[in-house]
């Protein structure tokens, strides 16, 4: 009897070794897209991303002429207010965003020209950023196209 009691628990303790096998981690769409656009400060996975090239709900933003209008009312706490020379400035949570395109500083009144189509992804991110001056509300990210994403399209 003891040797069957034995025997059990050495089949049962092996079947749950075998079954706890690690499988391979299977990497979210934010990961894959920090991965592939994103380094060192930027690198962060918090945020709210936006796949402009993939994501058939973003197929509505090629409609809009700056990315901050299609932006606004997409993410929670972000304002756009206009100025008086029609300038749009991103404000999260009441407080100044700065806007990095390419992970480089721009004034806002640079997004005006940069065609929403050039576009690869956008990533929001919350709370005071370090990786850069006049953010204290966060930091909206954009990510154009580069040159091997175009045949993706």
């Amino acid at each position: 009897m003891k040797k069957l009691i034995l025997f059990s628990l050495i089949l049962i303790s092996s079947i749950a070794a075998f079954s706890q096998k690690r499988l391979p981690q299977l990497r979210s769409a934010e990961q894959r897209l920090n991965d592939e656009y994103c380094t060192g400060m930027f690198s962060t996975i918090d945020g709210t991303y936006f796949d402009m090239l993939n994501d058939n709900a973003t197929v509505s933003a090629t409609g809009y002429l700056n990315i901050l209008d299609w932006l606004q009312g997409r993410v929670a706490g972000l304002q756009i207010y206009t100025t008086r020379n029609n300038n749009r400035v991103p404000f999260i949570r009441n407080s100044r965003a700065g806007i990095y395109v390419d992970e480089v500083w721009y004034d806002p009144a640079f997004l005006n020209s940069l065609p929403v189509s050039d576009i690869a992804m956008i990533k929001i991110i919350k709370g005071p950023f370090a990786g850069g001056f006049n953010s204290p509300g966060g930091v909206i990210a954009i990510y154009t196209i580069r040159g091997e994403d175009e045949g993706e399209e």
